[in-house]
C-alpha cells in the first residue's frame, strides 16, 4: 500500500488532545511520527485517560528524552536533522527556555517545517495567559452563542476549540508548509492559535454581526434554534429528532408528510410568527415516537434524522458503512474500538497500523538508527536523559 506521507519524519512534542489529534492524521496518512516525552511520566492522558490516549497516539513511536538537560536538547537536534516536521504545543516561550524553538532548531534544520500550537498564539496580550477549550470559545464568541432561548451559555458536546481549530489547523498548516517547501525549497514557522481557529468557524455569525441584521440571541439565528424548519424536537418516547428543510421542496414534501399541507406558506414567516411555528411541529412530534417519526419521513426526499445516542451512532449502518469505527485487539486494554479515518483517499487511504506505544517503547531503536551505539544509551539512561 501507499502512503500519502510515507517518508515523512515528524517529531512530536504534543501532550493532551490538539497536537496528538493532528498528528494522528499525519501518522494515519504514513509519515513516521516520533513521539518525544518526558521520562517515567509522559504524555499526561496516558493516565487521565488511557482509552483516548490509544486513539489518538496509534501508529506513532514514543522515545523518552529529557528536554531540560543539556544532553537530551543535543539528542534532540540530531533528531531534528533527520526531521521533516517538528510539533509543539507548550505555552510561548517554554521551547525558547529549552532552546527547542524555531530560530534555534532552523540553524540546524534550514528547511524545517515548526509548527506551534496554543490557546491565544504565538503573539498578543493574551500569549502567556493558561487556558482550555471552555476558555477558547468563551472569548472567541462561540459559548455565548450556544444554546438555546433564555438559558445561559452550553458549553459543546466535544472540545471544538482543541480538535478543529487546534488540531485540525494544525493539519492544514503542516501541509501546506510541507506543499511549499516541496516548491519553493523552504521550510516555515506556522503559528495556529486555538482561539483564531474557533473565530474562523464562526464565519456565518460574523457575516450577520456586520450586516445590517447584527447578531440575534442566543438560540434565535437561522440556524441555531430561530427558525421551525431548523430544528430539534422531543417525540413521545421523550426522544429528539431534527429536521432541516430550509428549502421549499424540502418544507413542501415534509409538510405533506405530517399531513398539513397548510403550513407550507410558512416556510419565511417573520420571527414572532416562527415561534407559533415552532410549538404546532412541537406538539405534533409528541405525538408519535421516534421509531415512528423515523419511518414515516427518513430517506422521503425529507431532511429529517433521529437524534442518536452515541452508543446508536457507533452502530448506525451509514457510519458502518463508512468503516468510522473498528475493533483492534491490545495486551492491556483487550480490544480497543478505534475511530476510523475521515477522508476517503481512493489511493492512498489512512490506515491503522499499530496500537499506540507504551512510554519510551522505541527510544532504543529510534537512537541506534541515529548512531547511538549501547554504552552511548546506557549512559543517557543513567544520567535519566532517556
Amino acid at each position: 500500500m501507499v502512503f500519502a506521507f510515507e517518508g515523512i519524519k515528524v517529531l512530536d512534542l504534543t501532550r493532551l488532545l490538539p497536537g496528538p489529534y493532528c498528528t494522528m492524521f499525519l501518522a494515519d496518512l504514513g509519515a513516521e511520527v516520533i513521539k518525544i516525552e518526558e521520562p517515567r511520566q509522559g504524555d499526561y492522558v496516558r493516565v487521565a485517560s488511557p482509552y483516548l490516549h490509544e486513539i489518538v497516539n496509534r501508529n506513532k513511536k514514543s522515545i523518552c528524552l529529557n528536554l531540560k538537560s543539556v544532553e537530551g536538547r543535543e539528542v534532540f537536534k540530531q533528531l531534528a536533522q533527520g526531521a521533516d516536521v517538528i510539533i509543539e504545543s507548550f505555552r510561548p516561550g517554554v521551547v525558547e527556555k529549552l532552546e527547542v524553538d524555531y530560530k534555534t532548531i532552523k540553524k540546524v534544520k534550514e528547511n524545517i517545517i515548526y509548527c506551534s500550537i496554543s490557546g491565544y498564539g504565538q503573539s498578543g496580550p493574551y500569549s502567556s495567559i493558561p487556558g482550555h477549550d471552555i476558555n477558547y470559545i468563551s472569548i472567541g464568541g462561540l459559548l455565548n452563542n450556544n444554546g438555546k432561548v433564555g438559558s445561559e451559555p452550553i458549553i459543546p458536546g466535544t472540545q471544538v476549540a482543541d480538535l478543529g481549530a487546534g488540531g485540525m489547523m494544525a493539519v492544514i498548516g503542516i501541509l501546506s508548509g510541507l506543499v511549499t517547501r516541496q516548491a519553493h525549497g523552504f521550510g516555515q514557522h506556522i503559528d495556529v492559535s486555538m482561539l483564531d481557529g474557533v473565530i474562523s468557524w464562526l464565519t456565518p455569525i460574523v457575516a450577520d454581526l456586520f450586516s445590517e441584521n447584527g447578531v440575534p440571541a442566543r438560540g434565535k439565528s437561522k440556524l441555531t434554534g430561530g427558525l421551525a424548519c431548523y430544528q430539534v424536537y422531543q417525540t413521545k418516547d421523550d426522544k429528539y429528532i431534527s429536521i432541516g428543510n430550509l428549502e421549499e421542496k424540502f418544507w413542501e414534501n415534509f409538510c405533506n408528510k405530517i399531513g398539513r399541507s397548510d403550513l407550507i406558506g410558512r416556510l419565511n414567516d417573520p420571527p414572532e410568527k416562527q415561534s407559533e411555528l415552532i410549538r404546532i411541529l412541537t406538539d405534533i412530534f409528541k405525538t408519535k415516537t421516534r421509531k415512528e417519526w423515523e419511518k414515516q419521513l427518513f430517506s422521503k426526499d425529507i431532511c429529517f434524522a433521529p437524534v442518536l445516542g452515541l452508543e446508536e451512532t457507533v452502530t448506525d449502518p451509514q457510519v458502518a458503512h463508512r468503516q468510522m469505527f473498528f475493533e483492534v485487539p491490545h495486551p492491556k486494554l483487550g480490544t480497543v474500538k478505534q475511530v476510523g479515518f475521515p477522508i476517503k483517499l481512493s489511493q492512498t487511504p489512512g490506515k491503522f497500523r499499530h496500537s499506540a506505544p507504551s512510554l519510551g517503547e522505541h527510544t532504543e531503536l529510534v537512537l541506534t538508527k541515529l548512531g547511538f551505539d549501547s554504552n552511548k544509551i546506557s549512559k543517557l539512561k543513567e544520567n535519566n536523559i532517556i
